[in-house]
């Protein structure tokens, strides 16, 4: 199973972001879409999960604060801001997170923590970015982090 993991989007979803998820099975969103029409645009690649994020405003609040689901027998658990973490749910082996604009691909313990990084405002140095993450019978295959211009 080939997921794109995203965060950090602020508004519109670049040609370059959109085509680099063009084919994955699945979309994790870490949140700060803004719009909901970002949201919908990332439903036409594939089926998303994702959490509001902090820029997130009344019109997503439907979004969940957190959120665990189980792909490719890897459970994950999304949540925008890492200081929000706290103790992942003990069966997690994957925290995807954004916030920070900053890419991540960090194992504390068992667990990995993930952040794609902005597809449109990157900080501290690093470049427009998100992930492609292969995952089959409870293994992660592969983690590419996707520069986007």
């Amino acid at each position: 199973m080939l997921l794109g993991i995203c965060s950090d989007i602020h508004r519109q979803l670049s040609a370059q972001a959109y085509e680099a998820l063009e084919g994955v099975d699945r979309i994790l969103c870490a949140g700060d879409l803004e719009l909901p029409s970002v949201l919908i645009e990332l439903e036409t690649i594939a089926p998303v999960t994702c959490v509001r994020g902090n820029c997130d405003g009344p019109a997503l609040s439907d979004l969940p604060f957190s959120q665990s689901i189980t792909l490719g027998g890897i459970e994950f658990f999304l949540i925008h801001r890492p200081e929000d973490i706290g103790i992942p749910p003990a069966t997690c082996q994957v925290v995807v997170h954004g916030h920070t604009h900053i890419p991540r691909n960090e194992v504390i313990g068992k667990v990995r923590y993930l952040n794609p990084g902005s597809t449109r405002k990157p900080r501290g140095g690093s470049q427009n970015s998100l992930i492609k993450m292969e995952v089959a019978d409870g293994e992660i295959k592969n983690i590419e982090l996707v520069t986007l211009d």
